[in-house]
């Protein structure tokens, strides 16, 4: 039986106020062009009003700028926030029953909480510890002595090498690799590679997310920390004794060399690379694509390769489009300065 809610419930859940029918219930969430007659949708500004004029939904979700709409709504300050609020009542998890599967593997010494699901071909090494309602779908790989806290989602083929500590409602989705090698090597007089071996573990806080197909290698000695409700999107390398601050956001196919600290509310966009050994602020943004080479102070924001402050960049990339014309400027004034050069030594 799907979830339903009266209008009134979720403006109490989100924080809204309402206008229109409060007994109006609803069924899901969906965007302007496909929301259905139970459904609920959301606008951040008039620039959906053509999207609007056409929709099914239910109720919408809207600014107090766009309050003079007739249609029920709920009107939030911050109307995409309270969709994500919203939405987060209709969903759920893939299923996975509250037991172990005939064929998952489960150590010796392992410690699983109340509600626990562990799906078909799952892994667990000895002595690990899993909290209450964490989920581990099939397929995953937990090595040993490996802790997981309660409410987490570890979805198919994810693996978490030994020792690693996950806190509580942390996801991780398939693909990922937690625990992994870091890359730490010592060149002898030879030239060859002498592997450093890397004893320390990751550490996952709560509320964290990570994406698909990330790998978050262990420390060489101590730990690597993701802190609380950072969320780290696909593709995403993140090296030996990194540090990420709570609140981050880590966007797709980020790298982040060893030993670098990243602040609290930082955002790197996507394929943003960074060196190792530096510090990246409190709420920092480094824009897409960009070469991270140096720390970057407390609410900074930088761009391009190297990166350099924002409003620097923004103004070299618009000269960059120009250089054709400067070019053939430079070239035309180089001609009158000869000529005017050849003229002066005729007199």
């Amino acid at each position: 039986m799907c979830k339903s809610y009266l209008l009134e419930e979720l403006a109490d859940h989100i924080g809204a106020k309402i206008k229109g029918d409060s007994r109006i219930r609803i069924c899901g969430v969906s965007s302007l062009e496909d929301a259905q007659a139970d459904q609920l949708s959301f606008a951040n500004d008039e620039r959906y009003l053509p999207l609007i004029s056409r929709c099914k939904a239910a109720a919408l979700i809207v600014p107090p700028s766009l309050e003079y709409l007739d249609f029920p709504l709920l009107i939030s300050a911050h109307p995409y926030v309270a969709m994500a609020r919203a939405a987060q009542l209709f969903s759920e998890s893939p299923y996975l029953p509250s037991e172990v599967h005939c064929t998952a593997f489960v150590g010796e010494g392992s410690q699983l909480g109340v509600e626990v699901g562990i799906g078909p071909l799952a892994h667990l090494g000895p002595n690990c510890r899993i909290g209450e309602g964490t989920r581990v779908y099939g397929g995953a790989y937990l090595g040993a002595g490996v802790e997981v806290g309660n409410h987490c989602l570890i979805y198919p083929g994810a693996t978490v090498l030994d020792r690693c500590k996950i806190g509580d409602r942390v996801i991780i989705h398939s693909g990922t690799v937690i625990g992994s090698d870091g890359f730490g090597f010592a060149q002898d007089e030879k030239g060859q590679h002498i592997k450093i071996p890397q004893v320390g573990i990751v550490q996952i806080d709560d509320d964290v997310e990570i994406g698909a197909n990330c790998t978050i290698d262990r420390a060489a000695f101590g730990r690597t920390w993701i802190q609380r409700g950072t969320k780290i999107d696909n593709l995403v390398q993140i090296a030996h004794n990194v540090i990420i601050g709570e609140h981050s956001a880590i966007i797709a196919q980020v790298g982040i060399s060893g030993s670098t600290r990243v602040g609290k509310h930082v955002v790197l966009a996507g394929q943003v690379g960074v060196v190792g050994h530096i510090e990246i602020g409190d709420g920092a943004r480094v824009g897409a694509q960009s070469g991270v080479g140096r720390s970057v102070k407390a609410g900074e924001d930088v761009s391009g390769s190297p990166a350099i402050p924002h409003k620097e960049w923004r103004k070299m990339t618009v000269n960059l489009k120009r250089l054709p014309q400067l070019r053939e400027e430079l070239r035309q004034l180089k001609m009158k300065v000869q000529e005017l050069e050849k003229a002066i030594h005729e007199e």
